[in-house]
């Protein structure tokens, strides 16, 4: 499998580190985990990710300054804090330093991931450059799609999920991950409104007799193949 988008992970648990790299490399990320917050500015200026996650109490450098020193390096780079602190000041004190999401431990990974996902998707949609798998194309920012020169009509829903799929080509996304990101997490995942929408968007994008792109991975979910 390709790598996904590069994260620089930085938490001086080294089970927690070990943990979460593992599961967010199963996930298809290209994950560069780190002990603290001194190492995590390093790697950034080095290899400038797509997103940074920090625990804020690590040796060194804490997580609240090295994140105030990546927004003043790199503006537009998406930053999530990690914290085993659940007062409203200290999520306020994260935000304040430039993060743009804000997660208390103890977390589930599906949660972190989803977090991730949420930031990821936004930092594409503001850079505004279109995504391109194969003969498809997708605007975030015009909220415009295409197959083979030929414009798809989609409804909200067929095109964000065109657009998750599309943003994670070649990671095959879960069920859950899907109903999550497009519907919300407390929605009914009993329901039928992923395989009815996965029809519409299949009866789109393969008319005129085009090859199917969205695949369905049995038992897991569904993936676009780079």
């Amino acid at each position: 499998m390709l790598a996904g988008p590069t994260i620089v992970f930085a938490e001086d648990d080294r089970r927690v580190r070990e943990s979460v790299q593992r599961g967010l490399r199963l996930e298809g990320y290209d994950v560069v985990a780190v002990a603290d917050g001194q190492q995590a500015v390093d790697t950034v200026m080095r290899q400038e990710p797509s997103l940074v996650v920090l625990d804020v109490m690590m040796p060194v450098l804490d997580g609240l300054t090295a994140c105030r020193q990546l927004r003043t390096l790199f503006p537009a780079l998406p930053i999530l804090m990690l914290t085993a602190r659940h007062e409203v000041s200290d999520r306020i004190a994260g935000l304040d330093a430039g993060a743009d999401d804000y997660l208390v431990k103890p977390f589930a990974l599906g949660e972190l991931s989803a977090r991730v996902r949420a930031l990821l998707r936004r930092s594409i949609s503001g850079a505004d450059h279109q995504l391109r798998v194969g003969d498809l194309t997708l605007d975030p920012d015009a909220r415009h799609a295409s197959r083979a020169g030929r414009d798809l009509v989609l409804t909200k829903t067929e095109f964000d999920l065109l657009e998750l799929l599309m943003f994670n080509a070649g990671v095959v996304l879960s069920r859950d991950t899907l109903y999550d990101q497009i519907w919300g997490i407390d929605f009914d995942t009993g329901s039928r409104a992923l395989d009815v929408h996965i029809t519409y968007l299949r009866h789109k994008t393969e008319a005129g007799g085009l090859p199917r792109v969205v695949e369905t991975v049995r038992g897991v979910g569904y993936v676009i193949r780079r």
